[in-house]
């Protein structure tokens, strides 16, 4: 962050400073066990947890000062809402990084793993801010910006909603130089009522660019290509077909992972990625896009991109145990991330030659669609071919497939019993674990992996 005076900070929140002028020197922090000498400390009251009640903790590893909502020990800003102020500071912050550009990202899936290319392509090149973690709301997006400082040249903000109108609040914090929509689904359908809905808030980025800064538009939904409408400045298209500004071709899958020839108007070049998954194409493509704006040459971006490894914790993390790959991708779940994540347990399957083993979790906020949605992705799973669906509490996976599929259906309770099932996995096997975060099936592929382990190592005891 900006080195900022307690009573400038004061001024730009409209808060009143009760204590000594102190100087902040770092990145705000909303959790006080991250604090360091010279943080601001923004004393959040939330659902759960009252910040206010950590303040004295922050102080101890170094926070300076605190934005609150009442008096606190030590030098403070009152304010009337707190997350309110630290919009407010990240947009004076951002204006004031004249030589910051802002990349903002959104869709409804993807956004972190591009953002995570993207950092690494970035980042080689210059000074890069991204954020950590799930850091795509109110809360998330400012502290992004405020961990810049005249140094830093690219800022990655990755932008989620909840409601419509929440993306172009954050662009009028963010002020993003570049805008990518990645794709259009139906996550969180269910709060949005239906994809149109969903479409016209993910188009709040594009409708809240200025004419000097640049649309990036994916083309794998009716969608987003026609948000190029909404915004007076320059577009450009990324996808597979002919007529995109930046495409692939020659697209092939090894061992789960993409690999094909990148096309962006400087030429022609072979990517492979580290990251598992077909998806991953546009992902992929999205960050070219980004970097071909900026003037990174193809052979940076062909190369960035066939270097880049994710580091997003249980999204498709690869674990090759003894004689069996386990795919961990429990941290969320839609229609169109279920039916990514099953076409890449086949491939891996196909190339193992051992059997395929969906446990499924519930998928959230799909609204009324939710049993046919659930439904269609067992349905998917059987015409993929995959020899194992495992509804863990979700029968509705199992509701459409009938007993003429080749796929078992195994309809189980809990993640206990999902448990039982597993033990009939055998070496060559790949399982994939997936489900929305809430469902927690991180602890089933946890346990799946113990379980299997031990297995092994009876086994080997008993050669």
């Amino acid at each position: 962050m900006i080195a900022m005076k307690a009573i400038e900070i004061a001024s730009v929140v409209q808060g009143t400073l009760h204590g000594e002028d102190v100087t902040v020197t770092e990145a705000a922090v909303v959790n006080s066990s991250e604090a360091i000498e010279g943080s601001l400390f923004l004393a959040i009251k939330g659902e759960r947890v009252d910040g206010h009640d950590f303040v004295a903790d922050a102080r101890s590893h170094g926070a300076v000062l605190t934005l609150s909502t009442k008096s606190v020990e030590g030098p403070h800003i009152l304010v009337s809402d707190v997350v309110v102020a630290l919009g407010k500071l990240a947009q004076h912050v951002r204006s004031n990084l004249l030589n910051l550009t802002v990349i903002g990202i959104t869709g409804s899936q993807g956004k972190t793993t591009t953002k995570e290319l993207l950092t690494s392509i970035l980042s080689a090149a210059a000074p890069t801010v991204a954020p950590h973690g799930n850091f795509n709301n109110e809360i998330g997006a400012p502290l992004s910006l405020l961990h810049c400082t005249e140094a830093t040249k690219y800022c990655i903000v990755e932008m989620g909603a909840r409601h419509k109108g929440d993306i172009a609040h954050l662009c009028s914090i963010a002020q993003p130089n570049i805008g990518v929509v990645l794709k259009v689904g139906t996550a969180h359908l269910g709060e949005f009522g239906s994809i149109e809905a969903i479409a016209e808030t993910k188009s709040e980025l594009i409708s809240s660019l200025t004419a000097e800064a640049t649309g990036i538009l994916g083309t794998y939904d009716n969608f987003t290509p026609k948000m190029a409408a909404l915004h007076k400045g320059k577009n450009i298209t990324f996808g597979e077909s002919s007529d995109c500004d930046i495409r692939a071709t020659d697209i092939e899958v090894r061992e789960g992972r993409a690999h094909f020839d990148l096309i962006t108007p400087e030429g022609r070049s072979a990517v492979g990625l580290r990251i598992v998954g077909l998806h991953q194409v546009a992902n992929a493509l999205a960050v070219a896009s980004v970097a071909t704006v900026l003037g990174f040459s193809l052979d940076q971006i062909a190369g960035g991109l066939s270097t880049a490894e994710s580091q997003a914790k249980w999204r498709m993390e690869i674990n090759e145990l003894p004689s069996l790959v386990l795919i961990n991708d429990a941290y969320n779940a839609s229609p169109e991330a279920m039916a990514a994540a099953l076409q890449t347990l086949v491939f891996f399957a196909q190339e193992r030659g051992g059997e395929s083993w969906a446990f499924l979790g519930k998928m959230h906020e799909l609204g009324e669609s939710s049993d046919t949605d659930h439904a269609a992705i067992g349905t998917l799973a059987s015409e993929l071919g995959i020899d194992h669906l495992v509804c863990v509490g979700a029968s509705e996976y199992g509701a459409a497939v009938g007993p003429e599929s080749a796929t078992t259906v195994h309809l189980c309770k809990d993640k206990a019993e999902a448990l039982l099932v597993a033990a009939n996995i055998n070496p060559g096997d790949v399982v994939l674990v997936k489900a929305s975060r809430s469902e927690k099936l991180e602890e089933l592929a946890d346990s799946i992996s113990v379980q299997w382990m031990a297995r092994m190592k009876e086994s080997d005891e008993n050669s």
